[in-house]
């Protein structure tokens, strides 16, 4: 009789110790889902869109745009599409008088203190330059399912025709068109209202859209014709004969729920690492013509980064690379500095300068043809040679 008071106080334990251990494995599984949920949220709120109020240069504007290499040249992680010249408005970009006389540039931006103007509509009366894009390289490409918002802010200049048509269009490649023709795209997020703004003030487009692909480039404009694209003059004097925007404040964001971008089998984290063996760096990235990582580049950098640390016995040599647009001598220089780039990144992460050499080859080693853009996008590249393992 005496085993009994025993056997129920073990009983009582053993009830204890699994309420708990139910307890904390409760508590476990709200921690985890607490955290997926932050990190739900974290992706949601990233903006995709690289300098998305135009407020980073790469160089301060000298003069004002008249073809898309100066807007290329100047405005960071942003470009022309084609050879038509869109407008930056900011601190230190002068404003020619006959063009402040039609009202171009008196107004502020949304955010910050730059912003960009664009062309929209006008052809017909046979104005150069008709049609003017923006076109940037996404943080991350696009991943077909995931549910996407895109929005910007702009603002009519009321000396011009008010238009619909404005729109954001997705493609796996930079368009790099020497005219300044209007561009034709199938993935296009369109605004099919008259963007109507009352006088100075800001008007936000937004849109929410299912990718359909894995593009990793935005285009802002109009891809549709002047017969195809809707017009409302509403003037305080006369109109002039074209359709101007400023746009300003760009986002990008994916809305829940989040999807991750797929890992592509060429990813450098499935790379075999042999001796005398060349690897290509397949997502490092460069504005158009210069030396300067695209953010997209990072993730390849430090993977990079830790195949070094990971084998403290390796040395490599970084080749750079490019395609066969410019002159030799630029070609030459740019694929030096584009590699010194890469050594710069992974000696500032601590790795010994002694362990990576680096060499520019211009586009004296294509591996594709130069005859497009896919395959000049390939030939500019940058590899590095396992010397040692």
């Amino acid at each position: 009789m005496a085993v009994f008071p025993w056997y129920w106080v073990l009983k009582k334990k053993k009830w204890r110790f699994e309420r708990i251990l139910v307890m904390r494995l409760q508590a476990l599984l709200i921690l985890v889902l607490l955290n997926i949920s932050l990190a739900a949220q974290r992706a949601a709120n990233v903006n995709l869109v690289p300098n998305p109020g135009f407020e980073e240069y790469s160089e301060i504007p000298d003069d004002w745009f008249y073809t898309g290499s100066d807007f290329t040249r100047v405005m960071r992680y942003w470009e022309s599409a084609t050879g038509a010249s869109p407008d930056v408005y900011g601190p230190k970009v002068y404003v020619p008088r006959h063009w402040r006389d039609k009202g171009f540039g008196q107004t502020r931006a949304h955010g910050g203190q730059s912003m960009v103007g664009l062309t929209l509509y006008g052809c017909h009366g046979g104005k150069p330059h008709c049609r003017e894009y923006i076109q940037t390289q996404l943080i991350e490409p696009l991943v077909p399912g995931q549910r996407y918002e895109i929005s910007y802010w702009v603002l009519h200049l009321p000396n011009s025709l008010q238009i619909n048509n404005l729109s954001a269009g997705f493609t796996p490649l930079r368009s790099v068109s020497q005219t300044d023709e209007k561009i034709s795209l199938e993935y296009v997020i369109s605004n099919t209202d008259i963007l109507s703004c009352p006088p100075g003030q800001w008007l936000q487009c937004r849109n929410e859209f299912h990718a359909q692909s894995d593009a990793g480039y935005m285009i802002i404009g109009n891809f549709r014709s002047d017969e195809e694209t809707r017009i409302r003059s509403r003037c305080p004097g006369d109109c002039l004969p074209f359709a101007y925007y400023y746009v300003d404040d760009v986002v990008l964001r994916k809305l829940p729920p989040i999807l991750d971008v797929p890992i592509a089998p060429d990813d450098l984290s499935f790379a075999v690492l042999e001796e005398g063996k060349t690897i290509k760096l397949n997502y490092i990235f460069f504005d158009s013509g210069k030396a300067d990582f695209l953010p997209r580049s990072f993730r390849e950098l430090y993977l990079l980064l830790d195949i070094m640390r990971n084998h403290p016995e390796m040395s490599i040599e970084v080749h750079g690379h490019t395609d066969n647009l410019g002159t030799d001598e630029f070609n030459q220089e740019l694929s030096v500095k584009r590699a010194q780039n890469v050594v710069s990144f992974l000696t500032g992460h601590g790795i010994d300068a002694r362990r990576i050499q680096y060499q520019g080859f211009a586009s004296m080693r294509p591996i594709s043809d130069n005859l497009s853009e896919e395959g000049r996008s390939k030939n500019r590249r940058v590899e590095f040679h396992i010397i040692r393992m």
